[in-house]
């Protein structure tokens, strides 16, 4: 897969902006402030129909304007595909070929990246929260139904709870209603929870030979799937829909009490382990980004043997928070492998030794002009 062009209008700090890469590695330099991390924000969001750094959309709209455009054209094996987002106070419509699209689960995973910034070294010592979006952003891209399924599980659980509320401050008490949400929650939710375990166990194969040559055959890592249910790990569909349902039905007198559903997927977390210790609690800062890396660098691989296509990997001014041994496994890693963009103030002599054929872009105040250009 590879991202040939990008086109901005009033993006950011981006008037009209046409920018056209490298199938290798692309490099944005610049100092801070200047729209270097704003043009890989704007590849994420061309993938993802939503920002990485900001909730609200009207973020992504350049000061004083009304409306702004991220287009793009997309290259895989066997087709090449004009892709854009239009973001208005009206909303945003996403197109595929020139076609708008009625629902954003129909555009996302026709273009797609993995994103590696300094927060994704949280990703093993930070809230459960950030793990949970993880999976759900990276599976999220190669699996439709599981992006379809989480969308709804959100959606039920925000009506449950509502709920829930109303039947905590004794504005109803009818627990019909709280029966049916129950039920879809647990027939959503359990497909949710397969898909995880499935996701995290594919993964742990792909990540387990990169950690395992980062750390010089001194480390095995392994993931474990942390869930609010009381199952075994290796359990079919009927069981978890059994074990969710009674777990559900023990915690109504404490749910209607809390005005909050207790368990479920949005309670469920991962877990890391190296050499048999939790690395978020005993690991040190280097184990815990050498865990980071693997994840990050399996990903690739999955997401190939998932939907057929590398990924475009963003690396966002992550390579100055690397040791040497790292950048190197990393950027060895990706080298005519995957196309890559990368933010940084400066390159490393490493980057610069490793990287074959960089195409390099120095970003000022908004101002993009290609290395072999500058004097």
């Amino acid at each position: 897969m590879e991202l040939q062009s990008l086109r901005l209008v009033n993006y950011r700090n981006y008037t009209d902006l046409t920018l056209n890469f490298s199938d290798g590695v692309n490099v944005f330099l610049g100092e801070n402030a200047q729209g270097k991390t704003n043009l890989l924000e704007s590849i994420y969001v061309l993938a993802l129909a939503r920002s990485h750094r900001t909730s609200s959309d009207k973020d992504l709209i350049r000061w004083q304007e009304k409306e702004a455009t991220i287009s793009g054209r997309v290259k895989k094996s066997i087709s090449d595909t004009p892709l854009s987002l239009h973001f208005s106070n009206k909303g945003k419509k996403a197109r595929v070929n020139h076609l708008e699209q009625s629902k954003l689960s129909q555009y996302i995973g026709q273009l797609n990246v993995i994103l590696f910034a300094p927060e994704d070294l949280e990703l093993v010592k930070g809230a459960p929260s950030v793990r949970r979006r993880f999976i759900d952003m990276e599976f999220g891209q190669m699996n439709p139904l599981y992006l379809y399924n989480t969308t709804q599980y959100r959606r039920i659980l925000k009506e449950r709870n509502a709920y829930l509320k109303r039947l905590q401050m004794k504005q109803t008490t009818d627990t019909i209603f709280l029966d049916v949400l129950t039920e879809q929650l647990v027939d959503i939710g359990s497909q949710v929870l397969l898909a995880r375990q499935t996701f995290l166990e594919r993964l742990e194969v792909a990540a387990q030979p990169i950690h395992a040559e980062i750390s010089n055959k001194r480390e095995t890592l392994t993931l474990r799937y942390q869930t609010s249910l009381d199952f075994e790990k290796e359990t079919d569909l009927a069981t978890i829909k059994l074990v969710f349902e009674q777990t559900l039905k023990k915690q109504q007198s404490r749910e209607i009490m809390q005005g909050s559903t207790l368990v479920g997927p949005h309670r469920d977390d991962i877990q890391f382990i190296v050499n048999d210790n939790d690395v978020a609690v005993f690991g040190s800062q280097g184990q815990q980004r050498t865990t980071a890396l693997a994840i990050k660098l399996a990903e690739i691989d999955l997401m190939q043997q998932e939907t057929g296509e590398y990924p475009i990997l963003l690396l966002d001014d992550v390579l100055s928070e690397l040791d040497a041994n790292r950048q190197t496994h990393l950027l060895l890693a990706i080298q005519d492998k995957v196309q890559t963009f990368i933010t940084a103030p400066t390159l490393s002599d490493i980057a610069r030794q490793l990287i074959h054929a960089p195409r390099v872009f120095h970003v000022k105040q908004g101002e993009i002009v290609l290395e072999e250009q500058v004097e």
